[in-house]
């Protein structure tokens, strides 16, 4: 019995050791900081299959495209993955990269805020029909046309899908540069995005949501 007291504490020690050892050189909250990333991706997938579903409903009464959707999450931040292209018929992400948000005519915008008057600089939140392509300033671009109550200034906004070089093509840690209201993307993923487009025999729905 005596032993196997001992053997308990010892493994309590031991247990106890490695916890501070971990705390101590770091890992312990490089395994917090992975841990709570990891749900933070699960939390954030959850409220985007919420948004499928929603989606859906709307593609099908309204004669979009039923296979495919752009989902942007603006409450990500910029220098994660927050542009996912979404198969409807699958339930997954298909594909995913960063885009920008608007700095509603700050230098820089600190957190987040949206707004649809024309010359405010932010972002409209809510959905969009993804127009034609044209070549304009940033070079390919496809029009958007707001379709509620919050993003219905858009057209007159001229704020458009393109891509810009300060967009990486990958995931990094810091915020990444903003837009005048433009959900601008890596000029890569854009070209992605255009075969997607240009190929769907009905509109492209385009979701951005807080």
């Amino acid at each position: 019995m005596k032993k196997i007291i001992s053997i308990t504490l010892l493994l309590l020690l031991l247990t106890s050791f490695s916890w501070a050892w971990l705390n101590f050189t770091g890992e312990g909250k490089r395994l917090k900081t992975s841990r709570l990333a990891e749900s933070n991706k699960t939390d954030y997938f959850k409220k985007l299959q919420v948004r499928a579903a929603d989606a859906k409903e709307f593609a099908k009464k309204n004669n979009f495209n039923q296979r495919i959707c752009f989902l942007i999450d603006m409450s990500i931040p910029s220098g994660q993955n927050r542009f996912f292209v979404y198969d409807l018929r699958k339930d997954t992400i298909q594909n995913a990269g960063l885009v920008t948000h608007g700095r509603c005519n700050e230098s820089w915008l600190e957190g987040r805020k949206f707004g649809n008057t024309v010359g405010c600089g932010c972002t409209s939140v809510c959905k969009y029909k993804v127009g034609k392509s044209y070549y304009g300033r940033f070079g390919l671009a496809f029009k958007l046309h707001g379709l509620e109550k919050t993003n219905n200034k858009s057209f007159e906004r001229f704020v458009v899908l393109h891509a810009h070089d300060c967009v990486p093509e990958t995931e990094v840690k810091n915020e990444i540069c903003q837009s005048d209201g433009c959900p601008t993307v890596a000029p890569g993923f854009l070209q992605q995005l255009k075969p997607i487009i240009q190929n769907s025999s009905k509109p492209v729905l385009l979701w951005i949501f807080e």
